[in-house]
């Protein structure tokens, strides 16, 4: 296994998981998605919001990397969302939607970008306006763990509201052998 299948098996970790998550959160009432349950961004659809933003900031920095990777051509049409708090949608459906196409561009990444790609050095600026420069397969892993963090947290809150996911384990998604 290399390092790229490892990629591309958390991309389709990725879009599996949020597909459950997604469909857990289609069973609330508008008001328990909206309501703040004091988790880092609030609520139930703040965090998926969150989530969502993350994924679009760190896409947008990886589309100035030297390979052009035509999978984020559908990034690079996107607004750059201004805070980490930005609220994109207040709407699951329109949210969910996003997040699919997102998903779906991941995977498209993970598939097309070369094992020697993921050496390649990113620059870019944080949120704060501070510059950094890192390997672009250590930021991608970045990527899928601040995706875990935060569908931990949203999977916490949908078990307070009486939602539980079934399995959420990567070994579920790990192929036989």
């Amino acid at each position: 296994m290399t390092l790229k299948d490892q990629f591309e098996l958390m991309a389709r970790y990725n879009q599996w998981m949020n597909e459950s998550v997604f469909d857990a959160a289609n069973e609330l009432d508008k008001s328990d998605l909206v309501e703040d349950r004091g988790a880092f961004f609030g609520s139930v659809i703040g965090t998926l919001n969150h989530i969502l933003v993350g994924d679009i900031i760190w896409l947008k920095r990886f589309s100035a990397h030297p390979s052009g990777f035509d999978s984020l051509n559908v990034v690079r049409a996107m607004e750059s969302p201004k805070t980490l708090t930005t609220v994109l949608y207040d709407d699951l459906e329109a949210l969910q939607d996003t997040r699919y196409q997102i998903d779906l561009t991941l995977i498209e990444l993970c598939d097309e970008m070369e094992i020697y790609d993921l050496s390649y050095p990113i620059t870019y600026c944080n949120m704060q306006g501070n510059k950094f420069e890192k390997r672009f397969g250590y930021l991608l892993q970045h990527l899928f763990n601040h995706q875990t963090h935060h569908r931990g947290q949203v999977t916490v809150l949908l078990n307070q509201l009486g939602v539980e996911l079934a399995v959420t384990d990567l070994l579920a998604v790990i192929p036989e052998a």
